[in-house]
């Protein structure tokens, strides 16, 4: 998966929000204000999001990956937001449940296949409580970009 835009710029941390949708309206808004997405994302992966919940009840820090259709997509991209305080997101496979997300990991494909190979890297990032915890409490965007290229091999993606 070449072309993968990854930056500081993508790090958005001590987001402050109270609805899911404030966040993934922010994120996007960064994307959208980079040119990595068009505008259309905005409401496409907040509609994704409402019938198909992305949240994840993981070890100690519960996360979300939000993403949507391809055609709304400039240049692939993973953007990575944390928290102040959790969000509730619907829980992936079982829309009657929440989960108090504190990190959302937004995916921004512009294939299929590029997006399950990084949803694979991703599910063992999300099975170290240590790698969530640490990622909720560092405050230096390089730190958390150089951490995330080694446990997400997005140099080889």
């Amino acid at each position: 998966m070449s072309g993968l835009y990854f930056n500081e710029s993508v790090i958005l941390l001590d987001i402050e929000c109270t609805a899911k949708e404030e966040v993934l309206t922010e994120m996007s808004r960064n994307l959208v204000d980079k040119d990595l997405v068009k505008e259309s994302f905005i409401n496409a992966i907040i509609k994704r999001e409402g019938e198909f919940p992305t949240g994840l009840p993981t070890a100690g820090v519960s996360v979300a990956i939000p993403h949507t259709d391809s055609e709304h997509v400039n240049k692939k991209t993973i953007s990575i937001g944390v928290l102040k305080e959790a969000v509730d997101f619907g829980v992936m496979g079982d829309d009657s449940e929440t989960t108090p997300v504190k990190i959302v990991f937004m995916l921004a494909m512009d294939e299929t296949h590029s997006q399950l190979t990084l949803l694979q890297r991703l599910m063992g990032v999300f099975q170290n409580e240590n790698i969530l915890n640490y990622l909720v409490s560092e405050n230096d965007k390089t730190t958390i970009k150089q951490l995330l290229e080694q446990k997400l091999d997005l140099v080889a993606l």
